[in-house]
Formats: C-alpha cells, sequence, structure tokens
C-alpha cells in the first residue's frame, strides 16, 4: 500500500463535510461502506448512523473532503449499508483508498482514546489546527499514536526465510516482524527480533521501505538482511514454524500485496518464481 494522498486541511478541529463528501465511520475494526459497489458513503449517512465520537477532517481523498469517527461499539447500519472489515477493505478501496482508510482509522482511534487526561482524568480538548488533544488543568497533550516496527526478510544465498506466525490464517509463512522497543534503534530491533523468534544471526542490514499499517497504529520499516548463524529455533507459540525456501522449493501461501510483507517478499523471491496464491 503506497503512501496516503490525502492531504492536510485547515479547520480540522470543526469538519463540516459537504454532501459530496467522503465519510469514513468506524465500528471497531469495521468500515461502514455501501452495501451495493461496497463504495464509500458520503455525508448524508451522518444523521442515519449512531453517535460517534468526534468527527475528525482527514483531508481529501480523489478531490473530496473527507472526515472520520468511531461510533458505538453495537452501532447499527443504516438500510442499505453495512459494516466490513478494514482488513479486507484494503483490496476494494485501491492503492490511494487503502493509504486515506488507514490514515481515518488512526485518527479516529485516536480521537476515541484521549476523551480524558491520561495524567489527570479531566476532559480534554480538542486543539484546532492540529491533531492534538490537551487537557484544560494540567496541560498534557496527546497526539496520534505510533509505533514503530521492524520487519526483516533472511537471505542466505538464494534462499529466503519465511516463518508462521500462530495468528496467521492457514498456511500463510510471511517475512519476520517485531515492534521497536523504548532505547532500540530500528538495527537493534532487526537483530532482537530474529535472535528471538528464529534463534538466528544476521548482517548486511538493507533498507527496504516502509508502509503505514493501522492494524492498529503501526508503521512497518522493512529490511532484507544476509543469514551470519545459527540453526532455526522456533518458541512454538508465537512463531509456530520456520523453513527456507529456495528455487526448487514450492512456496506457501504470502501475504498479498495491500502489505509490505507481501512487496518485500516478492521482491526477492528467484526469478521466475511466484507464490502459489499469484498463480
Amino acid at each position: 500500500m503506497a503512501d496516503s494522498t490525502a492531504s492536510s486541511s485547515s479547520g480540522i478541529a470543526d469538519a463540516i463535510v459537504p454532501p459530496h463528501g467522503r465519510v469514513f465511520a468506524f465500528r471497531g475494526s469495521e468500515l461502514l461502506v455501501r452495501e451495493d459497489g461496497l463504495s464509500l458513503p458520503g455525508d448524508e449517512v451522518r444523521g442515519r448512523i449512531a453517535e460517534a465520537v468526534q468527527w475528525q477532517s482527514i483531508g481529501d481523498y480523489l478531490g473530496q473532503p473527507c472526515v472520520a469517527a468511531a461510533l458505538k461499539r453495537d452501532a447499527a447500519a443504516p438500510a442499505g449499508y453495512v459494516f466490513k472489515r478494514l482488513r479486507e477493505m484494503l483490496n476494494v478501496l485501491g492503492e490511494e483508498g487503502a493509504g486515506v482508510a488507514s490514515r481515518a482509522f488512526q485518527i479516529a482511534e485516536w480521537a476515541r482514546t484521549h476523551r480524558f487526561c491520561g495524567a489527570c482524568g479531566t476532559a480534554t480538548v480538542r486543539v484546532p489546527e492540529e491533531y492534538c488533544m490537551k487537557c484544560p488543568r494540567c496541560g498534557l497533550s496527546a497526539y496520534p499514536r505510533i509505533s514503530p516496527a521492524m520487519m526483516v526478510l533472511v537471505r542466505w544465498g538464494d534462499r529466503i526465510l519465511l516463518a508462521r506466525n500462530a495468528s496467521f490464517v492457514t498456511g500463510r509463512y510471511s517475512a519476520l516482524a517485531g515492534f521497536v522497543e523504548a532505547g532500540e534503534s530500528l538495527e537493534a530491533t532487526v537483530h532482537r527480533e530474529v535472535y528471538e523468534e528464529v534463534g538466528l544471526r544476521v548482517r548486511d542490514l538493507k533498507y527496504f521501505r516502509s508502509q503505514s499499517w493501522p492494524f492498529p497504529h503501526s508503521l512497518m520499516l522493512a529490511f532484507t538482511a544476509e543469514y551470519d548463524g545459527g540453526d532455526i529455533r522456533v518458541d512454538g507459540q508465537e512463531i509456530v514454524d520456520a523453513r527456507w525456501f529456495g528455487p526448487d522449493d514450492d512456496l506457501p501461501d504470502i501475504p498479498p500485496m495491500d502489505s509490505i510483507a507481501g512487496h518485500l517478499i516478492r521482491a526477492n523471491l528467484p526469478q521466475g518464481k511466484r507464490p502459489r496464491g499469484d498463480r
């Protein structure tokens, strides 16, 4: 998924969207879309859904202004609309739409979870012209959270290492990933996570690319690395399997192209090699 092309807009504290604007309304991690065609609703839907946390302007999409908000967890979809899992909608929305939806979800969740000060409990106030919730009592400011996480594809000659996380759908393998801990550099995170998850040492880290990933508020930074020793050892809980795959091996199911993992793995396959799902 490419970087979002949504532009920042003025007056973001009090978003007013004209009838031809776009609405990103979330019930948990589900997005409200039109039942016919799964397109995004316009401003006409705002009066037909349950009470929402403050609507937030998120910029423009396809030349139209957009707002986003988190709805109540028991919100019902109005007639003609349906809630769909955001993860499933990324491909439907296309590259640009998926980027804007990712931004919308993270902003909506930030507004929902920062209605009160985390230090003193006072109701926060939205700061005009920036994404900031500020406590009028103690002055604490809260901005949208971004959690950096590394992803790394380990290579050994013409082979690549793919691992199966216990939370993956049946049969899926991917590159290794993990969140950056306090005080760590990205490089230190790569070395630590690879050793913790599969027991290997790596060298020659090379940056690949990044991706904003809204599950829940990650910034994925992808690398390749060369194998530098060790034998594969998984914990059987988080990582249940890890294997080397070479030119003569059948590839397992891997993440689709809406995720940076899908791009990272495909960019490092032997020439002419294609994943099972791409055939």
